[in-house]
């Protein structure tokens, strides 16, 4: 059952992405038949995201690049957790997702996502 607490975080970060963010999406490339082959299946969903730089003292060089954002995206309404492989699109720029947190603290509920996008 989930918590009312995380369920109006959800619906804040919900209000606060889709007033501060802007329309975008998360492609998942599914691998091809291991028995059939062909090609693999690509899916595109629809994304409310913010993408953000990440703050300068986190930047490594190895695991974080100066070019990496860290997107924030809407749990509300998208049919799909984002992982690692995943492609979302943000103002006609694509980030691979590096790193994917669900912060889902209860759970059940997705609060928002957070996500590593890095450009290739």
């Amino acid at each position: 059952m989930p918590s009312p607490l995380f369920t109006r975080l959800q619906a804040t970060a919900d209000r606060l992405i889709s007033t501060y963010g802007q329309a975008g999406s998360i492609k998942r490339i599914m691998p091809p038949d291991p028995i059939l082959g062909g090609d693999g299946a690509e899916t595109v969903y629809a994304a409310t995201l913010v993408p953000m730089t990440f703050d300068q003292r986190y930047v490594n060089g190895t695991t974080l690049l100066s070019t990496d954002r860290q997107l924030y995206i809407s749990s509300v309404g998208l049919a799909v957790v984002p992982q690692v492989g995943d492609i979302a699109t943000a103002g006609r720029v694509d980030y691979h997702v590096i790193a994917a947190d669900p912060n889902n603290y209860d759970g059940v509920t997705n609060v928002v996502y957070i996500v590593q996008g890095r450009i290739p």
